[in-house]
């Protein structure tokens, strides 16, 4: 049995592809392996088959690898509902909220779960496929650390480092990194991968030569740039767009300080016929045929910051002139009358006023639901399947099925004048018909049918091809013990 992981000199250098593509190159081979990350910091998270809930990039590697999502994946997930404090989500299940000070003395406790999930995975995977999460050389996170070289140290593996030189300072990140880790630590570092490199590679080979040089480790190679690539992201709002045709219609998503499962978005991002326009603090929501209000992980403090920022005028105004408006779980919330936190789950126990288009109020209770479901679209009967991920239980005659699903039970509303619809189920635009059907209902005559799933296998077949064309693939498979 063999365990290897990925570490990047900074967050985004690459972790996540790394991992998706090397999980799809071994799949192809008719190896078996599972992709594990240790502690995933992110508000892009999936329900998983046992029932619970990891981060989105886990679920990806999992398609990348011909698994399941399972708890396993990620026994350890943080996501934050302040700027100092985290939910924390152990083997799936949300356990508390902590501050930063709390969380760091109940790493220990912590640290026995992602041991317990990797021995788990071992025992029933040849290779097991780590994700590191930010850099190793975190200084001030190094005690007790469980998500890096702490982990690697406990389970006796080897690290690949991974940098990405289109942030620039490519050999800095690395010599640097290096240098900011134990002998022990340093030892473990089998080689360096560096990530999305456009060019000649001819010029880049004196620099890769000093490095080999100046620290006894090979370069396992260099990953091109890949244009109209798309993978779900982690965390950050992947603001890139796809090229579109002369018909399109505009969607506007407004950016609360605590959105969640943006990924939501990604398939109008990547559609022909969508201009997709993500709205940021100081800025005015522009004229659009659409709006949608995202998840968020504070959905009380976000809606204030909705306030703030004026757009409940603007919304109004859409409406008014005949925009439809699309409400997501956090988002779903807003839309009614008012949304209770008895138990202070995100907050200050208390109560808010909703937007009051759809009649019906939101108490958070401490059991999350979470939910892999499928059902129908009210709009034109469209079969549609997606994820629940929400504290929230809502009641009123507002909700009359935006969805009906299929274990019988309704989601969601659809306001009398059709304009203002809401729903729980994330994902809803992965589903093609959906997809078009809303687009229909938002107004675009003539839907070019995309097939989301198909797009990010193609780009996980892309990264598996990377591997064989640009790594030292004979040195991987040592690692991997092949």
């Amino acid at each position: 049995m063999s365990t290897v992981m990925v570490q990047g000199t900074t967050s985004d250098a690459g972790k996540s592809t790394l991992v998706t593509a090397l999980c799809r190159w071994l799949k192809r081979q008719g190896v078996s392996v599972v992709p594990f990350k240790p502690q995933n910091m992110a508000l892009n998270s999936a329900v998983t088959s046992d029932g619970g809930e990891i981060g989105r990039a886990q679920a990806v590697q999992a398609q990348a690898a011909g698994l399941a999502p399972h708890t396993d994946m990620n026994p350890v997930l943080l996501k934050p509902n302040s700027d100092t404090g985290a939910q924390v989500i152990i083997h799936g299940r949300a356990l508390s909220s902590m501050d930063a000070v709390a969380y760091h003395d109940y790493k220990k406790v912590a640290m026995q779960a992602v041991l317990q999930s990797h021995q788990r995975l071992s025992a029933a995977y040849p290779v097991v496929m780590v994700e590191g999460a930010g850099s190793p050389a975190e200084i001030n996170l190094r005690a007790g650390d469980i998500a890096n070289m702490g982990f690697a140290e406990a389970v006796d593996c080897p690290v690949i480092l991974i940098a990405d030189i289109d942030k620039g300072g490519v050999f800095a990140h690395l010599v640097g990194t290096l240098a900011l880790l134990s002998a022990s630590e340093q030892a473990r570092v089998q080689g360096f991968v560096i990530n999305r490199f456009r060019g000649d590679i001819a010029l880049l080979q004196p620099g890769l030569d000093w490095l080999e040089q100046r620290t006894g480790k090979p370069v396992l190679g260099v990953l091109p740039y890949l244009m109209d690539f798309h993978l779900e992201a982690e965390d950050a709002i992947d603001i890139r767009q796809s090229a579109k045709t002369a018909e399109r219609i505009k969607v506007v998503v407004p950016v609360l300080p605590r959105i969640s499962n943006h990924t939501d978005f990604d398939p109008l991002r990547l559609h022909p016929q969508v201009e997709l326009i993500f709205v940021g603090p100081g800025q005015a929501i522009p004229a659009a045929d659409l709006i949608i209000l995202p998840g968020s992980k504070s959905v009380r403090s976000d809606l204030a910051f909705l306030r703030q920022q004026g757009w409940p005028a603007a919304i109004a105004k859409h409406l008014r002139y005949g925009g439809k408006l699309l409400g997501i779980c956090g988002g779903l919330q807003m839309l009614g009358t008012q949304i209770d936190d008895p138990h202070g789950l995100e907050g200050a126990a208390g109560s808010s006023p909703g937007l009051e288009l759809l009649e019906f109020s939101t108490v958070l209770e401490p059991e999350k639901q979470l939910r892999n479901v499928r059902g129908q679209l009210c709009l034109e009967n469209a079969p549609v399947s997606g994820y629940e991920i929400h504290a929230g239980v809502s009641s009123g005659p507002g909700l009359n099925a935006a969805v009906r699903l299929d274990d019988g039970r309704a989601d969601g509303g659809l306001s009398a004048d059709g304009q203002v619809l809401g729903t729980y189920l994330h994902g809803l635009f992965e589903s093609s018909e959906a997809c078009s059907a809303l687009l229909r209902w938002a107004g675009l005559r003539e839907v070019q049918t995309v097939d989301y799933h198909a797009l990010r296998e193609r780009d996980i077949e892309r990264l598996a091809d990377l591997v064989e064309a640009h790594l030292d693939t004979a040195k991987l498979r040592t690692l991997c013990g092949l």
